[in-house]
């Protein structure tokens, strides 16, 4: 399931749980796109609630994204305590030089108050 919210103009929030696979990361794709159709730039928010099981496909689309989209992401908060994702985040961070930032649940606040400031 997407839970998504505003910050502000441009900024964004989702929230994921259930299952992250293809048709879940696409739903998500999809509403991130259509934040670009309003907005030149955009800063997004993220966060893993329990997800239960992701697939392959779903992490190798959300892998390159960032990628494909750099020139419109201002900056990306994603907030999970799984490792593996946040080592995903670098390697997007390192590449890009985006302002990509990990958090984890429990610092949640931070990760809004940092998404939401321009």
């Amino acid at each position: 399931m997407l839970l998504n919210f505003s910050f502000s103009d441009n900024a964004i929030g989702y929230i994921v749980e259930g299952t992250m696979n293809y048709d879940a990361i696409r739903e998500l794709k999809q509403a991130i796109l259509k934040m670009f159709e309003e907005h030149e730039t955009i800063n997004l928010y993220l966060e893993d609630n329990n997800i239960n099981r992701f697939t392959l496909d779903a992490v190798f689309i959300a892998s390159i994204f960032p990628m494909q989209h750099s020139h419109r992401l201002n900056k990306v908060a994603m907030v999970t305590n799984r490792k593996w994702i946040h080592a995903i985040t670098n390697v997007n961070k390192s590449i890009l030089g985006k302002d990509f930032k990990n958090f984890t649940i429990d610092r949640r606040l931070e990760a809004i108050e940092w998404i939401a400031s321009n």
